[in-house]
């Protein structure tokens, strides 16, 4: 049995298993979420050690490509969340999504076009599938359920800063 989408399915109890796919489990293994003791909130974190989101972000240098999941067995993805400066990644860094071991991108977009925020330019949204607010960090949030195969890569890529 599947997850139900939106909250059809909310009371229902299925057999599926979730994950949580991070800047610190970019694979979704089970228990590795929050393990990392060096990363982008070290120094916030500092005392907290393992178990605590220690590196719960990237930095992207330009030119650099970053492996935002890769999906070893079959299962749906049902949500994206990210933050950025404001303005400064949307139309420079690029979402790719590769399909059962593709080498070529199936989904190749501009993070903010992604984000129904095309041309640089605000727009909040709030909609089901997309919600893009203006929280002082750009918050951008999707929900668009898609199978994803064994062989399933999500990556990002940065032109310049």
């Amino acid at each position: 049995m599947s997850i139900a989408p939106g909250l059809a399915g909310l009371a229902r109890t299925t057999s599926a298993v979730t994950r949580s796919i991070s800047a610190e489990n970019y694979t979704g293994a089970k228990g590795a979420g929050g393990m990392a003791t060096e990363g982008t909130g070290a120094l916030a974190a500092d005392r907290l050690g393992r178990g605590w989101k220690i590196s719960p972000s990237i930095d992207i240098a330009a030119g650099e490509t970053v492996v935002l999941a890769d999906i070893d067995g079959p299962g749906t993805l049902t949500h994206i969340w990210c933050t950025t400066a404001p303005h400064a990644a949307w139309r420079q860094t690029l979402l790719r999504f590769y399909w059962e071991g593709e080498e070529t991108p199936a989904v190749e977009v501009p993070l903010g076009d992604f984000f129904c925020n095309g041309w640089n330019v605000f727009s909040q949204v709030s909609s089901i599938p997309v919600a893009a607010n203006p929280n002082g960090d750009s918050t951008r949030t999707g929900r668009c359920p898609s199978v994803a195969r064994p062989g399933s890569r999500w990556r990002t890529w940065r032109r310049s800063r």
